[in-house]
This record gives C-alpha cells, structure tokens and sequence, in this order.
C-alpha cells in the first residue's frame, strides 16, 4: 500500500492552470474546491453545477446552494438543469446512469472549450475508488478496469483530474468541519435500490475489505501502465500475426489503442469488447467483418485488419 499524502502534497500534483471544478454541493466537491482555493492560489476555477432535476425540490436546493457558495467567493460559475443540457446532445443514451454520466461530459467539455480552460478538476476520493473496483470487480472486469480511476484521464479532448483519491470521505468531512463550512447531503444515497449504494454499505462495515480494493487498484495501475508501455504498436492496416503469441494483457491493450485512435469511446471499451477484437484479430474463423464501438466497422481480408467507417 501507497504511503498516506497529506493535502498539500495532493493538490500539488495539479498542473498550474485554469479549470472547471465540477460542484454538487456536497461534502466531496466542496472540499475539493475549498482546498484548491486554500492551497492553490496558481489555479483558477470555474464552478460548473448540473441539476439532474431528479429529487425534485432538494435538486433546487443543491443547485442554490452551489450558486450561492460561488457568489460567496466571487467565482465564475455556471449553472444548468437536465432539460437545458439534453437538446445540446447528438443521440443521448437511453439508460439513466449512462445520460447524466455524458451530460456531465459534455457540460464540462462546452465549460472547457468556451472559456479556454485547461482541463476539469473531480472529486472521487478513496471510498469512491473502493467502491469502483469493487462494482468492477462483480461486473467481471479485466486487470485495466480493476485498476480504477486514475489521477489523470481522458475523454476526447477533455483532461480530467482527480487530486483527492489518497483522501477518504470522513477525511474531507473532517476539513471542511475545521473551516467551519457546510455542504449538502443527497438523500438518494441512502436508498438501496442503487447497487453503488449497497456496496457503500458493505465497506462501510468492512474498512479492510476497501483498503484491500483499493491496495488491489494501484497494483492493477503498474500493471496497466507496463502493459501501456510495452503493447505493440498497431498502425492503421496491420496483419493479423502481429498480435499473435503476445500475452493477453499486452494484446488487449494493443487492441483499446487501435480502437482508441479509430474514434472509439474510452467508456464503451470493456474487456469483453477487447477479448472480442484480439479473437477477431487472431482467429480467420471468426467472421470476417465486425462492428466495433465508435461507428466502427473493422474488416479482416487476406490477413490484414483496416477500419471501414460506416454510418
């Protein structure tokens, strides 16, 4: 296990810059945010707050809060609901998670774009990653999604940075009751209909349990970064031999980056999409001619793998 960072060092590993600060109100993103004011007076930020308008008169009161907060300490802000976000999406995904998920990308990115910022700042902590790993883990997913969330990622050409995963939800509680500030308390997160939820329940109990996922997650992160560094490297048409006889972990990471500059989204590649594009790409019985993420149809003729973009 990784030593134990105090703030100061966390927030230190923040690029200098401009960046949108993604605020709910609660406990998570206002520390975030008061920390980065506190400890980084080289990093503006810009307060970016969507009402999911799914809790009725407690999302208004979210959104208020936020605004207020910002006002508070005179910074840029911007503030949208739901119905203000979906019109300025091209094809929304149905499923509810997947929708707010892409409406917050795609307000971050407009925020980013429109005001020339340098990338968005989250909260994910600790107990976050824990839970992440976790509901991964039951999903069947392989070493690259065990690793969890990095510090620094990618989503088109949005950066995104997670500063506060080496802090715990009752640490960044603890700082802001020492600065005497307030935050807001979702009441969905108690409902157990949500699987996140009660998987938050059972580490709650099993504090070793989390510290094992998240000891798991950085072990899993070397080895995410070892195969990223050592994978062969697949140019645009290339023959199917080249990804034979590499070990599975080295040819599945092959196989994310081709589709990766191919257009594919990072989110749609799972491990069972991957494993699908190495048999693909190794296996002339499998069928020749297959449908990948990103709009993309890839084609096996005579050996060699190319693209074909279709819509």
């Amino acid at each position: 296990m990784r030593m134990q960072k105090s703030f100061e060092e966390s927030l230190a590993e923040i690029p200098e810059g401009q960046y949108a600060v993604g605020v709910s109100g609660g406990a998570d993103s206002v520390a975030l945010l008061r920390l980065v004011m506190q400890l980084r007076p080289d990093v503006g930020v810009h307060v970016v707050h969507l009402n999911h308008e799914t809790r009725g008169k407690e999302s208004e009161g979210d959104a208020e809060f936020v605004e207020q907060l910002a006002r508070k300490f005179s910074l840029p802000h911007t503030m949208l609901t739901r119905r203000e976000m979906k019109p300025l999406m091209d094809n929304p995904p149905t499923n509810k998670s997947a929708l707010f998920r892409a409406m917050r990308i795609e307000l971050f990115s407009r925020i980013v774009e429109n005001y020339g910022l340098d990338g968005v700042l989250l909260a994910h902590h600790r107990d976050d990653q824990a839970e992440t790993v976790l509901h991964r883990l039951l999903r069947g997913s392989g070493a690259r999604g065990l690793a969890g969330m990095s510090f620094e990622s990618r989503q088109g050409s949005l950066s995104m940075f997670r500063p506060l995963l080496s802090h715990g939800r009752e640490e960044l509680r603890e700082y802001l009751r020492s600065i005497g500030e307030t935050w807001r308390e979702d009441s969905s997160n108690q409902s157990g209909k949500y699987l996140r939820n009660r998987l938050r329940a059972i580490l709650s109990v099993r504090p070793g349990v989390a510290e094992g996922l998240v000891g798991m997650a950085e072990r899993m992160g070397d080895l995410r970064s070892w195969a990223r560094a050592n994978a062969p490297k697949l140019v645009e048409r290339f023959a199917m031999v080249e990804l034979a006889g590499w070990p599975r972990v080295l040819a599945l990471e092959s196989a994310r980056a081709w589709l990766l500059a191919r257009g594919a989204s990072p989110s749609l590649l799972s491990g069972d999409v991957l494993e699908r594009f190495v048999q693909f790409a190794t296996d002339a019985a499998s069928a020749r001619r297959q449908v990948f993420p990103g709009v993309l149809r890839v084609v096996r003729r005579r050996g060699w793998i190319e693209a074909e973009n279709y819509r």
